[in-house]
């Protein structure tokens, strides 16, 4: 039976994009002036600082005017060169998705990789690197968005540093809704959007650069200039009296300026926090409805999306669309290696509340159980309580 009375659903928990902040909203509708009115590039630098303080690069970092899949193509594109080694580190599909990109340049490009369902150890990166100490850069994803788990890049970053490699991080999807950042993780390439945790809608992409990094760039004479792909081309945008290499997203800046101010009003150990409750109840009440998680461990799941396995029985289509059509909740499915095997819920921006876990729990153990296939979802619930009430936040 449909209850929904519009197309759309009314909790969308996708994990990407991200629901947007109402204020987020109202920023996108202010005034687009020109991008070289000197109050705009007022605004573009203020916008910038405000993210060399939350990013915590060595340098300003740079804003790409696309989602961050064009950051992390023109990072490889503008970082390396036909003579380096690369380490890609595989968790999932988007660390599996760098390697093309990593090797475009003709550089070697070499694999260490797990099941999807674990994570990368950093003593497994410290032997491989010692086996290859030619390794230039290393390249890995903090936040497997499609397996919900979180590799230790704090702990790989300080061993790649030792090595003397240069580090390469998508934390696309982490960024803001955990303790993560460029300065944190050893990174001199540190890539996240906007478009999850900080609640904008998918338009920009950011990258934390290194001084290193900066000076491998300029030396690497495969890197592009005069294109999308170029991270060298916005190196100095930031600074007013400098050009933009074409035009400035205006808008998007007006909306992730009002995302930073929220951010940072709200305190970002409390907005952390807040995200880290909603998935940790949400998981408690997953486990205590009789489901099981993606990941092979609890410690490896995240707190900004959690993914959760599709009991035997339940057909995944049927029961995504008997969420959104009876409950209006939206989840989505894995891919590749977990298509078909997982349902996937995010705890981001907006969507990252408490009381979610519980809107969320019920949708899930609802339509399961309309499939045909018992959860203890009273349990799910009470244990979802628990978490939240216990949390002192």
């Amino acid at each position: 039976m449909r209850y929904l009375t519009t197309d759309y659903p009314v909790f969308s928990l996708a994990p990407g994009p991200a629901e947007a902040y109402p204020r987020v909203l109202l920023a996108l509708a202010a005034p687009v002036p020109y991008d070289y009115d000197p109050v705009y590039r007022a605004t573009y630098q203020r916008v910038a600082e405000k993210l060399h303080q939350i990013v915590k690069s060595e340098t300003v970092p740079v804003i790409l005017q696309g989602e961050p899949v064009l950051a992390i193509e023109a990072a490889a594109a503008s970082l390396i060169g036909p003579q380096d080694v690369v380490l890609n580190l595989v968790s999932g599909v988007y660390g599996k998705g760098f390697a093309p990109w990593a090797g475009r340049s003709g550089a070697r490009v070499l694999e260490l990789a797990v099941p999807y369902d674990q994570v990368i150890d950093a003593d497994a990166v410290a032997a491989f690197l010692e086996l290859h100490p030619e390794v230039t850069v290393v390249a890995g994803v903090h936040h497997e968005t499609r397996a919900g788990t979180i590799n230790p890049v704090e702990e790989i970053g300080a061993v790649v540093a030792r090595h003397g490699a240069l580090f390469l991080i998508d934390a696309v999807s982490s960024f803001a809704g955990m303790s993560i950042d460029a300065a944190s993780s050893h990174c001199d390439m540190f890539i996240c959007g906007p478009h999850k945790c900080l609640g904008c809608p998918p338009a920009l992409s950011i990258i934390g650069v290194s001084e290193r990094a900066w000076a491998k760039m300029r030396a690497n004479p495969t890197a592009p200039r005069g294109s999308a792909l170029s991270v060298l081309d916005w190196e100095n945008a930031w600074r007013p009296e400098k050009p933009f290499p074409f035009t400035s997203s205006v808008a998007e800046i007006h909306a992730l300026e009002a995302a930073i101010e929220l951010y940072l009003a709200e305190g970002p150990e409390r907005v952390w926090a807040r995200h880290r409750v909603t998935a940790r109840a949400f998981q408690a009440g997953v486990v205590a409805m009789g489901l099981r998680l993606w990941p092979g461990e609890a410690r490896f799941a995240s707190t900004t999306t959690t993914a959760v396995r599709v009991p035997e029985g339940v057909d995944k289509k049927l029961l995504l669309a008997e969420m959104r059509a009876r409950y209006g909740v939206i989840f989505v499915t894995g891919f590749t290696e977990t298509w078909g095997e997982i349902v996937r819920v995010a705890h981001m921006g907006p969507n990252a509340h408490p009381i979610y876990s519980v809107m969320a729990l019920s949708a899930l153990g609802g339509a399961i159980g309309k499939l045909g296939v018992v959860v203890d979802l009273p349990a799910g619930i009470s244990a979802a309580m628990a978490v939240i009430d216990a949390d002192g936040t």
